[in-house]
């Protein structure tokens, strides 16, 4: 047995309430707890209550309490030992690629630091994979973007319809420069990012304007054959991109 006490079920550590009805009482468990842990009212080393008793408190069966806890265990957050209970893992064990944890660290980024983070990382996987787009593009992997590249110059007084044409840009040049990997974690990224309203701020015509322009540098570079200006620009748009997006808060240490 551990010596780790047993967390009980204070108000503040989950919704308070039991929630839900069939078809998303799993997701809702699995939600709450992850956010419990990510926020740190479940810390490291701590046990979660017995199934019974978070049976009891989200009004679900012990099995859907069970599918929520494998499901939480296979996303690193927490180990669980038959006889012995569950207890809280290190962040280091987290997958924090995983869709739910991801969202769960935005949804809960006062700092921004987790959108700080993210820029870097698609900067830098985004400006490699247009350095390969530039170093073996095709002339209708050129025509593709070029045609990306002008629906946002026509969309750009919409706002819906640039930041689509936008994405559509990004997402050919992922899959142009065939490296999946890459490809697979950028999307990850960017799809639950944009699912913030933090990252998708500040809308105007002059950020509008810039990011057209920066784009064409891209689409320009990779035209050329010019591998390290396409990963210049594409790192540049990045990361002035989110510069122009992010809300004044003080940055992480």
């Amino acid at each position: 047995m551990t010596d780790s006490p047993t967390r009980p079920l204070p108000e503040d550590v989950f919704s308070g309430t039991a929630r839900g009805r069939a078809g998303r009482l799993g997701v809702v468990v699995v939600h709450d707890i992850v956010t419990a842990i990510v926020t740190g009212e479940l810390p490291e080393k701590s046990m979660l209550p017995i199934e019974a008793d978070l049976s009891v408190h989200f009004g679900v069966s012990r099995t859907v309490v069970r599918e929520a806890m494998r499901s939480i265990e296979e996303k690193g957050l927490v180990t669980v030992v038959r006889g012995s209970g569950t207890t809280v893992r290190h962040r280091d064990s987290w997958n924090l690629l995983d869709p739910v944890v991801l969202q769960v660290m935005l949804e809960n980024d006062a700092s921004l630091g987790v959108l700080d983070d993210l820029a870097i990382v698609r900067s830098a996987l985004e400006g490699a994979m247009a350095a390969a787009v530039a170093g073996r593009r095709t002339p209708s992997e050129v025509d593709q973007l070029d045609h990306a590249f002008q629906r946002m110059a026509e969309t750009i007084d919409d706002i819906d319809g640039f930041s689509d044409a936008d994405m559509a840009f990004h997402t050919a040049v992922m899959s142009f420069s065939h490296i999946p990997l890459a490809e697979g974690i950028t999307k990850t990224l960017y799809s639950r990012a944009r699912e913030s309203a933090r990252f998708t701020r500040n809308a105007t015509k002059a950020a509008f304007d810039a990011t057209l322009e920066e784009h064409k540098n891209i689409l320009d570079s990779i035209r050329e054959g010019d591998a390290a200006g396409a990963e210049a620009a594409m790192r540049h748009h990045i990361m002035e991109s989110w510069e122009r997006r992010r809300p004044p808060t003080t940055r992480k240490p």
